[in-house]
């Protein structure tokens, strides 16, 4: 199966080397390359890829008003957002708009073509309408409230981008504990992975 992609960054570097690293793989086609969010809107109507990866810091339309457009135009196409985390609303409102992935933009090459590939695979769904944990209420306070202290600092962490390693040796715990503290806040939460982890700690005001 060929996965077809779609690239809409605004930096002509950044957009080059994600596209000549994606064309190293076999089973992926660049069939499109956006500089404005208004661009990637427009050609995923008109070629509907499989996959958009999008900065959400994009000119002339954001990133969070040309995820929605997409989802809109063709529910069919999903869109992976690549950001450095350093607006974090951004991209909790990307997710809320239809987004069905967050990455940090420095993963690896192979992490990146490794979750595309299980985005495709639909191992991480987009959700039909914004989840539980992006929703005000008083279960999300509840929720909150059950996190313990050392819970609450690595969540902290997790919403700055940090890798479990770079959070232990922040916290001054071994690598094994955060990974037991990770468990646990996504059991409480009810949450599936670290993106939803980071993003519900926005929505709640934990990642200050």
């Amino acid at each position: 199966m060929t996965i077809r992609i779609v690239i809409a960054e605004s930096l002509p570097v950044v957009r080059r080397g994600l596209a000549v690293f994606l064309k190293t793989q076999e089973d992926f086609e660049i069939v499109g390359e956006a500089a404005n969010g208004e661009e990637a809107a427009k050609l995923a109507e008109e070629l509907k890829p499989d996959i958009v990866l999008m900065n959400p810091d994009m000119p002339i339309m954001d990133g969070i008003v040309a995820t929605s457009k997409i989802k809109d135009l063709d529910s069919s196409s999903r869109v992976m957002v690549l950001t450095n985390f350093s607006n974090q609303n951004y991209v909790y409102q990307v997710i809320k708009a239809g987004a069905s992935d967050c990455q940090l933009m420095n993963i690896k090459p192979g992490e990146l073509a490794a979750s595309i590939r299980r985005l495709v695979a639909s191992e991480i769904l987009p959700p039909a309408k914004p989840a539980p944990y992006l929703q005000s209420g008083s279960k999300s306070v509840k929720q909150v409230d059950g996190l313990t202290k050392r819970e609450r600092e690595v969540i902290r962490e997790i919403a700055s981008g940090k890798s479990n390693k770079e959070i232990s040796s922040v916290l001054f715990i071994t690598v094994k504990t955060v990974k037991t503290h990770v468990s646990n806040i996504l059991a409480k939460l009810g949450l599936d992975d670290r993106t939803q982890a980071a993003l519900y700690a926005v929505e709640n005001n934990l990642e200050k």
